[in-house]
């Protein structure tokens, strides 16, 4: 009868997983990208109401109504969870649309959810958590406001073509050839919301022109939707502020502003490009080493659905924020509803106005949807599984971009875990030993200057880490003596900014269920008695935990001291030997606050006071920030404040934690030409607390262990085949680079 017992257990524990497994790639779609025919479903149906008057986005006017943005709104969790847990229907496809209704008396931004998916019939406002309403002013810039910009730069440039000339040793903005000049603009737009005034610093137009600044900033008034209304406010050169280009023109041809000479321009020796110079002792005739699969994949691709070696998850690529996995399990459990990068920023301090204004907010600049080609061989291994990606964002239909996230297993060259069990005669009771292999989900976002790798690894043995490598080129501003407190010279007149890099994550823990709860462990001296010598006493660390009932308590601010573990565990579930199952939160961060509290800017970033913070979840608290952010961080449209300020309780509830990883960076002549990723990377981890009974990784066949048999030779025991052989991909490096309209 025990036996009889034990199969059916077995048997249901098996029906079970494998039930589970079954519904997570039923739900998976639930979380997928829009595709090309649904974008281009959502966009007629939009075009084809009346009363919204909806243009082309690309059509050479301000003062139009037209769709900014559009990409997947994810269901509700309970909804979606019904499908995920039960097997049952998938609520139906939604689109999330931005329209900007710039063509009536009072231009404003407008979202709406339309539905169904593929075939939609209606559509429905929706609003921010408080009903806030976005102003106009708020909206990204536009490839046509873009436009209109570089018209304004060609008259501006044409004033001063003289001085830009002479400065730069041949150098001009229009009628150039191969000696142009071209321009950034900087963010926020404007010092209080409903501005939109920008700082745009000039620079040389070669490779890497983000290190080639010229010494000239102007800063253009473009709040009127009619740009022959646009006006320049400021313009500095050479340390200098003047109230027009015309009054600059006139004080430099009257002497009474210093001329500015840059060095000679050299074609032959650009400082900035990736052309390979220096002694070198690597041989050339020969590759490095190269990753390979043996005998093929040992992962599983269905559409947006994952499998890896116990590991299960549905991505997506959010076209405002980026990459987002939902449902993760691990062997048919889930550990997190959600795991979803949320917002980048990088905030700069300088001598010169581009400088000083620089706090980039980069979903504001359609973070998501900046993710170009990866190169196979540098950005992925050859052999990683490519996938496609489409986005809708200042367009008038889906953007091809080809080959944007990569998926594949590696090997870390690290062991999982070994022992050589030595018996300390010359020799040894046995060796074991575990290969480390994880599988990859990566995309990169270059925004601009900035260059962002995103990877999600997951462990064999229950561990997911989170993680982002910066590189590209640094934001460098023209070089002034002052500035040596802001950064470091890198070049002859190159200044490059100190800046701090923040990435906030929402992490939606549901371990062993929806029900968590939140503590926080570290350690405490204590002073006893010695109970073997009465006369002596122990001093030793012992456990100390705190349990975190409300927001607030679980909110950790910067500059106070961090708990060395932070630990989600759920109440009601406990593992084999009487612990409640938990994961916890292991930060790889060396992040620290911007701003002061509340000043300006930082009530956009809110978020960026707390290394973490727990929230209970809530459908309407989706995000920590929005695609405005950038342009009115003043009186954002997503506080996240707002979401901890009612101090709600947290014990056994359905946790998010909201996590902060950045660094501070002080440019070197290092970070010429481009920043490496060495040391530039933070991230944070997620691990089992007593969630099984023992490491998971004991399922691993790719164990190997060694003992000694009688005849005192090495007998090796493992579970895959004894020779790996040789194979590398014979294909030839190629590489494309666009993305088009499909």
């Amino acid at each position: 009868m025990r036996l009889l017992c034990l199969l059916l257990l077995v048997c249901m524990a098996g029906c079970s997983t494998s039930r589970s497994r079954d519904w997570a790639h039923h739900g998976a779609p639930m979380f997928a990208d829009l595709t090309v025919r649904e974008m281009k479903a959502v966009r007629a149906y939009l075009h084809g109401i009346p009363e919204m008057e909806l243009t082309d986005a690309r059509s050479k006017t301000l003062q139009k109504n037209s769709i900014l943005l559009m990409e997947l709104h994810v269901p509700k969790k309970h909804e979606a969870l019904r499908a995920l847990d039960r097997g049952q229907a998938k609520p139906p496809r939604q689109a999330r649309v931005v329209i900007q209704f710039g063509n009536q008396t009072k231009p404003n931004i407008t979202e709406y959810i339309v539905s169904p998916l593929p075939s939609p019939k209606s559509h429905e406002v929706k609003t921010f958590k408080g009903e806030k309403p976005v102003p106009f002013e708020s909206r990204p810039i536009s490839s046509t406001e873009y436009d209109f910009m570089n018209n304004i730069l060609e008259k501006i440039t044409a004033q001063a073509h003289k001085l830009l000339f002479e400065t730069t040793g041949g150098f001009s903005y229009t009628n150039c050839s191969n000696r142009c000049l071209t321009f950034s603009d900087i963010a926020p737009r404007g010092l209080a919301p409903g501005e939109r005034r920008t700082w745009i610093m000039l620079q040389k137009f070669v490779e890497g022109y983000f290190i080639h600044p010229i010494g000239f900033e102007v800063l253009v008034n473009h709040q009127d939707l009619d740009p022959e209304k646009w006006t320049v406010e400021k313009v500095w050169y050479n340390s200098m502020y003047f109230d027009s280009v015309e009054e600059l023109v006139e004080k430099y041809e009257s002497g009474a502003v210093e001329k500015l000479k840059l060095p000679d321009h050299d074609d032959e020796d650009l400082f900035s490009t990736y052309i390979p110079r220096g002694p070198s002792n690597t041989p050339t005739n020969i590759h490095g080493p190269k990753l390979v699969e043996p005998q093929g994949p040992r992962y599983h691709i269905d559409n947006n659905f994952v499998e890896y070696s116990g590991w299960s998850f549905a991505y997506r690529v959010r076209a405002s924020a980026g990459l987002q996995v939902f449902d993760l399990r691990f062997n048919g459990e889930r550990i997190a509803y959600e795991i979803s990068l949320q917002e980048a920023i990088a905030f700069y301090a300088g001598d010169t106005p581009a400088a000083m204004q620089t706090k980039y907010i980069d979903a504001g600049w359609a973070m998501g949807t900046s993710t170009f080609e990866l190169a196979p061989g540098i950005d992925c291994p050859e052999i990683a599984t490519f996938v496609d990606l489409h986005h809708f964002f200042d367009t008038d239909k889906p953007v091809l971009h080809k080959n944007a996230l990569c998926i594949f297993e590696m090997t870390t060259a690290m062991p999982l875990r070994r022992h050589f069990n030595s018996n300390f005669k010359g020799g040894y009771n046995f060796f074991g030993g575990l290969e480390n292999t994880v599988l990859v989900l990566r995309t990169t976002s270059t925004v601009y200057n900035y260059d962002y790798i995103w990877d999600f690894l997951f462990y064999q043995n229950g561990v997911v880490e989170v993680k982002v490598s910066a590189t590209g080129y640094i934001h460098a501003t023209f070089f002034t003596p002052n500035g040596l407190h802001y950064g470091n010279k890198v070049y002859n007149y190159v200044l490059g900014n100190l800046h701090t890099h923040l990435i906030h994550y929402k992490v939606d823990l549901d371990i062993a269920g929806r029900e968590n709860s939140f503590e926080t462990l570290d350690l405490k001296y204590v002073n006893f008695t010695n109970p073997w010598s009465p006369k002596d006493f122990i001093v030793q660390s012992k456990l100390h935990r705190t349990e975190h009932k409300t927001e607030r308590s679980a909110a950790f601010r910067f500059g106070k001291k961090f708990p060395r573990y932070v630990h989600f565990y759920n109440p009601n579930e406990k593992n084999k030997w009487g612990h409640q199952k938990g994961y916890r939160i292991q930060f790889n961060s060396h992040a620290h606050s911007v701003l002061p509290r509340g000043w300006r800017e930082e009530n956009g970033i809110s978020w960026s006071r707390y290394p973490l913070a727990v929230t209970r979840h809530k459908d309407n608290e989706a995000t920590s920030s929005s695609i405005y952010t950038q342009n009115d961080p003043w009186e954002p449209a997503v506080s996240f404040e707002d979401y901890i300020r009612n101090n709600e309780d947290i014990v056994n509830q359905d946790l998010v934690a909201w996590v902060t990883v950045g660094f501070l960076h002080v440019p070197h002549s290092e970070d010429v030409p481009n920043t490496a990723t060495p040391g530039n990377a933070v991230g944070f981890f997620l691990r089992p607390f007593n969630f099984f009974n023992e490491d998971p990784s004991l399922a691993s066949k790719s164990t190997v262990i060694v003992r000694l048999g009688k005849d005192g030779k090495p007998k090796i025991q493992r579970w895959t085949p004894e020779v790996i052989g040789r194979c590398v991909t014979d294909k030839p490096f190629s590489y494309h680079g666009f993305y088009t309209g499909v």
